[in-house]
């Protein structure tokens, strides 16, 4: 048999998170696993099971655009998935080594620096943070545990205080990275990234091995920052187009709302600490 790749067994983790019930199909017979069975795929994705079969133990490497996308709809991947699978099968584009660049363009920090009460990060496909305004350098402690957003999450022991919702932005942020990832996997410092993590944490291991990949979107994000107490920022995140594998976040909170005032308050220590900064 041939060795699994990474497209024979994104198929297979996805597959055992999708119920019969969810899929429309009867739950018939006695099942080892809560998921699909692979004949079912198959059925779903009008594919022959011998074929679905192939794919999961990387006998057959060379799916056609049709066939991963009726895969994606019997797995009810949604468009993230979709684009993961498709690049895991080689049929997407990938990212081209040469346009990776962690410069950030000096228009957009101005353009991070000009917004006092809106934290601001660019960070690359592993997580390293590139740029960040002075407000995001205090929201997040000074990076003084890591500038990594993937090591604060698992590695950085104050991290389930600072999220409280730690559980769930520990899977969005495993999904993230497992796009990123798909689109470059050669990428000498997503691989260094993910084998530090997996070493390190194994929550991360976990995760990770359950072949989750969605984007960022827009969400809410639960904090307790040491300085200024509980706040709920909105994040918006977003694709810098000059610089393919980075992303933008800028976070904001509610007009008049007691997280608005708790942003303002640690704008003002932003302030005085870059203040101060540049007397020294």
């Amino acid at each position: 048999m041939a060795a699994r790749t990474e497209l024979g067994a994104y198929l297979s983790a996805r597959r055992a998170q999708v119920t019969p019930a969810e899929a429309n199909l009867p739950a018939t017979g006695h099942r080892r696993v809560p998921g699909l069975r692979r004949e079912e795929v198959a059925l779903l994705a009008g594919v022959s099971a011998d074929y679905y079969i192939r794919l999961e133990q990387g006998r057959e490497r060379s799916p056609s655009a049709q066939v991963l996308d009726a895969l994606a709809a019997a797995l009810r991947l949604g468009e993230d998935g979709r684009l993961h699978l498709f690049h895991v099968a080689g049929v997407g584009p990938r990212a081209a080594a040469a346009a990776v660049t962690d410069r950030v363009e000096p228009s957009l920090l101005a353009l991070m620096d000009a917004w006092p009460h809106n934290p601001a990060i660019v960070y690359n496909r592993a997580y390293d943070v590139l740029a960040s305004n002075a407000i995001a350098d205090a929201l997040f402690h000074e990076w003084t545990h890591s500038r990594n957003l993937m090591h604060v999450v698992f590695t950085d022991p104050a991290a389930r205080a600072f999220y409280r919702d730690w559980h769930e932005v520990a899977r969005n942020s495993v999904a993230g990275f497992r796009l990123g990832h798909g689109a470059a996997p050669d990428d000498p410092r997503v691989r260094q990234v993910l084998g530090e993590l997996i070493d390190a944490s194994p929550e991360f291991a976990e995760l990770w091995s359950r072949h989750d990949a969605r984007g960022k979107a827009l969400e809410r994000k639960r904090f307790t920052h040491r300085a200024v107490g509980p706040l709920t920022l909105t994040m918006q995140t977003f694709d810098v187009r000059s610089a393919p594998g980075q992303e933008l976040v800028v976070y904001h909170a509610e007009p008049a709302s007691p997280d608005n005032s708790a942003l303002a308050l640690l704008g003002s220590l932003a302030a005085g600490t870059t203040a101060r900064g540049a007397g020294a």
